[in-house]
């Protein structure tokens, strides 16, 4: 029979209020909430140091007098945008004499499209100097920006800037040029390819309609495009943008904080591949705008290079879901992908060693109920045969990397109405008690299994879901299928 129910609003504002008294946000999380909240991070790459140089990309020898356009690809548009400049690994204060930003003709040219290039300040000044280890916001300007449309964001180093801050692997050309040439709206300026992003690491957007806000990738190099098509952005993030975009809803930016190399509990070596997962995560996830749902999908190279087990890589999980929690994120697991045919490139990542303790990590990601939920990603690129083998149709050839049709299984594998259901628990319980009234009245739905469906909707409206109780999506979907 069904019951009379009393609306969620007030249940679900007394639960987050009393959750919000719980777990006050950390420093990081309250600057960035301090924020208007229609901002939302519409590209990011994480930044790290490089212990070498070369013209492609001046790593320990900087540059001087020259113009850097960094070449980038949002998720999610807006009216207006904003840059953040980091200096988060140089060795002294970072002078910026000039920078714009524009619409880029393509992905695979210095060019911008004529009228849109926008001068940006800082604090209404054009040039500022960044102090070591620090990042900087540019103020707003306005420019219309489509989702998935791809941007160039150009700077002007006059004096030397000593060491630089890199993101190394980008998969993507950026470009170098002589002088100040930050407005050129040209390429011919831009002489020297460059083989990675500097000294920039987010693009906010804010929003010209509702926005549900961004959801982060925290990985490894298969989150970083390793082994993708350059200049192409299919990475699987990016794939899984142009799902968001295609389907409308949730209104979700989808940015990516993967790091070629990267280990969740230990800082790598060489510095390329970055401080670990717990020590770059206030910076590389919390701190970006609008973020209101991470994605863990790093550990392969903890367990793979023998450096971790799979008890402190899910102690590191434990860490992170923490944190993210305390900041009012919710945190999605990723099953860690096969790497069992990764014999002759990266041995030790196929050895009978590093499979149990693949097997033990999936395990807790997909039974521990730690996570808010859990993404299969391990499953959406398992041969039939053998899980612990990529199918080849998704194997980019060294058995570990995902190619580009892999990075699409990935984010096809990802269910857009559990995001949804995240991001907007009220709502989504609302529908979901419409469904069963429906499917009732339809006789789809025995008593019994209404009767339990139903209380297990009023159990997860109660506690505003928020992780602790799974709504049973899976089995509406079942009975609307039949009905």
């Amino acid at each position: 029979m069904r019951r009379t129910r009393t609306r969620v609003a007030l249940a679900v504002a007394t639960a987050a209020t009393t959750l919000g008294a719980l777990a006050a946000p950390s420093t990081t999380a309250r600057a960035a909430a301090a924020d208007d909240r229609t901002w939302v991070a519409a590209w990011t790459a994480n930044a790290t140091a490089i212990s070498d140089t070369s013209p492609a990309c001046p790593g320990t020898s900087g540059v001087s007098n020259r113009t850097i356009r960094n070449i980038v690809f949002t998720s999610a548009g807006g009216d207006r945008v904003r840059v953040r400049v980091t200096n988060a690994f140089g060795t002294q204060p970072l002078r910026l004499a000039a920078a714009t930003i524009a619409v880029a003709q393509s992905s695979t040219s210095a060019a911008v499209v004529p009228g849109t290039t926008r001068a940006l300040t800082f604090s209404g000044s054009p040039s500022t100097t960044i102090p070591t280890g620090a990042d900087l916001r540019s103020d707003p300007v306005a420019l219309p920006v489509s989702a998935l449309q791809t941007l160039a964001v150009s700077l002007y180093f006059a004096e030397p800037t000593g060491p630089t801050t890199v993101h190394r692997f980008p998969y993507q050309r950026s470009y170098s040029a002589a002088g100040d040439v930050t407005a050129n709206e040209s390429a011919g300026a831009f002489t020297q390819n460059l083989s990675c992003w500097l000294f920039v690491d987010a693009v906010d957007a804010e929003a010209a309609g509702p926005v549900d806000g961004a959801v982060i990738a925290l990985g490894d190099s298969i989150t970083d495009g390793g082994n993708t098509t350059s200049n192409t952005n299919r990475r699987w993030t990016n794939e899984l943008a142009r799902r968001v975009v295609a389907q409308g809803a949730p209104a979700l930016s989808v940015v990516n904080a993967g790091l070629v190399g990267n280990q969740v509990t230990l800082d790598r070596v060489p510095v390329t591949f970055g401080m670990s997962a717990l020590h770059r995560l206030d910076r590389d996830v919390l701190s970006h705008s609008g973020v209101r749902l991470l994605i863990v999908f790093e550990g392969i190279n903890d367990i793979g290079t023998r450096e971790a087990d799979a008890a402190r890589v899910i102690a590191g999980y434990r860490e992170i879901i923490a944190r993210a929690h305390a900041n009012g994120v919710k945190v999605i697991g990723a099953t860690l992908t096969p790497s069992g045919g990764a014999t002759r490139q990266f041995p030790t990542y196929a050895s009978p060693e590093t499979e149990a303790d693949w097997r033990a990590v999936n395990t807790w990601i997909r039974t521990s109920g730690a996570f808010d939920t859990v993404f299969d990603f391990a499953a959406a690129l398992a041969s039939p045969q053998n899980d612990w083998i990529m199918a080849p149709a998704y194997d980019s050839g060294d058995g570990l990397h995902p190619g580009d049709a892999g990075m699409r299984a990935i984010a096809d594998s990802v269910d857009l109405g559990v995001l949804r259901e995240l991001l907007d628990p009220a709502t989504w319980l609302d529908e979901l008690h419409a469904t069963l009234d429906g499917l009732e009245d339809a006789g789809s739905v025995p008593p019994h299994v209404a009767a339990s469906l139903r209380d297990r909707l009023d159990r997860a409206e109660r506690l505003a879901v928020g992780g602790h109780e799974k709504a049973p999506m899976g089995y509406l979907q079942q009975f609307a299928a039949r009905a």
